[in-house]
C-alpha cells in the first residue's frame, strides 16, 4: 500500500527543485555571465559555449539550451545506472534551470549585475555566485537529487568503479573545465582562477548545507558512577543519556559507558560535571547532524 506521507514529501521536493533552479538562474544572470568565467560542471561548458557563440552570432540563452542538451543523455544513462528518483529530481532541476535562463534573458538586469568595466571586482563574482549556488546545490543533495552535470557523471562512473571517490571525480572534471577556460577567454589566467575559486566555495557551501545546522558533540564517559553522573547530566544540561555496561580490557573491571549528546556551548558545563566523579574518563566526537528526538528534557 502506498504511503500518503511519502507521496506528499515527493511532491514537496518536486516543487522545491524549480525554486532552487530559479535562484541559481538568477545567480548565473547576475554574477557569472557578465564576468566571463566558467563555473564548474556542465554549466561551465554551456557558459563557455554561449560566450563563443555570442562573439560570432546574435544568439541569446545559448547556455540554457546547451545545458539541457548536455544533461539529457547523461540522465538517460543515469536512469539505468543510478537511482531513478535521483534522476527524476535532477531532470526537474535541469529543465527548470534552462527554462528560467531563457525567461530571465527577456529582462534587463543591468542595474543589478555585479560587474565593473575595469574588472577590479571580477574576482568576487565567483565567490558570490558559488555562495548562492552552493547553498541550493546542498539543498538539492539533501533532497536526494542534484543540479545535474558533473555529479551525475561521477555517479555513473562509480557504478563501474565503486572504489572511486565521487568528490575526486567531480574535481577532475572541473579541473579540465578550468583549464579549457584559459583558451576560451582569450588566453587569460583570471578565468581559470575564477573557476577554481568558484568550484572550491561551491563545494564548501554545499557540504555545509548537506551536513545541516544541527551539529553537536557526543560525550562517551567511562565511569563507576553511572547513575549519579546521569542524574547530574539530566538535571543540569537538560539532555538525555544512554547507559551501557562496559568492561576494562586490561583489568576486566566492570564499569559503565554513559553517552550524552550536547550542544557545543555546553562543553564547559559537562566538563565540570565529569570532574566531580574521580576515575571517570571521557572522550568527545563531533556530530555533524542530529536526527530524531534531540530536544531539551522538560
Amino acid at each position: 500500500m502506498s504511503n500518503p506521507n511519502q507521496h506528499k514529501a515527493e511532491y514537496k521536493t518536486l516543487i522545491l527543485f524549480p525554486l532552487f533552479a530559479l535562484a541559481m538562474a538568477f545567480s548565473y544572470k547576475l554574477f557569472i555571465f557578465p564576468n566571463q568565467f566558467a563555473p564548474s560542471g556542465v554549466g561551465g561548458i554551456a557558459t563557455m559555449a554561449q560566450y563563443l557563440l555570442e562573439k560570432h552570432f546574435n544568439i541569446h540563452s545559448g547556455a540554457a539550451y546547451l545545458n539541457l542538451l548536455l544533461n539529457i543523455p547523461i540522465l538517460i544513462v543515469a536512469w539505468k545506472l543510478v537511482n531513478r528518483e535521483f534522476v527524476i529530481k535532477t531532470f526537474t532541476f535541469t529543465l527548470s534551470f534552462s527554462v528560467f535562463l531563457v525567461v530571465l534573458d527577456q529582462f534587463d538586469f543591468g542595474k543589478f549585475i555585479y560587474h565593473t568595466d575595469t574588472g577590479t571586482s571580477t574576482i568576487l563574482a565567483p565567490v558570490a555566485a558559488a555562495a548562492v549556488n552552493g547553498a541550493f546545490y546542498g539543498f538539492c543533495l539533501r533532497c536526494h537529487g542534484s543540479s545535474g552535470g558533473t555529479d551525475v557523471v561521477s555517479f555513473c562512473i562509480r557504478h563501474y568503479h565503486p572504489e572511486y571517490n565521487v568528490a575526486w571525480l567531480s574535481f577532475a572534471i572541473n579541473a579540465v573545465i578550468a583549464c579549457a577556460s584559459y583558451f576560451v577567454y582569450g588566453y587569460q589566467f583570471e578565468p581559470v582562477i575564477c573557476c577554481i575559486i568558484y568550484s572550491f566555495v561551491l563545494s564548501m557551501m554545499g557540504n555545509k548545507v548537506l551536513q545541516g545546522s544541527k551539529s553537536a558533540l557526543k560525550f562517551e564517559i567511562i565511569t563507576q558512577h553511572p547513575q549519579e553522573l546521569s542524574d547530574d547530566l539530566i538535571k543540569h544540561l537538560n539532555r538525555g543519556v544512554t547507559m551501557l555496561p562496559a568492561e576494562g580490557g586490561y583489568t576486566h573491571e566492570q564499569k559503565s559507558l554513559v553517552i550524552c549528546i550536547i550542544n557545543k556551548h555546553q562543553v564547559a558545563d559537562i566538563q565540570s560535571i565529569i570532574s566531580k566523579y574521580p576515575g571517570s574518563f571521557a572522550y568527545i566526537t563531533s556530530v555533524s547532524e542530529t536526527l530524531g528526538n534531540f530536544v531539551k528534557i522538560k
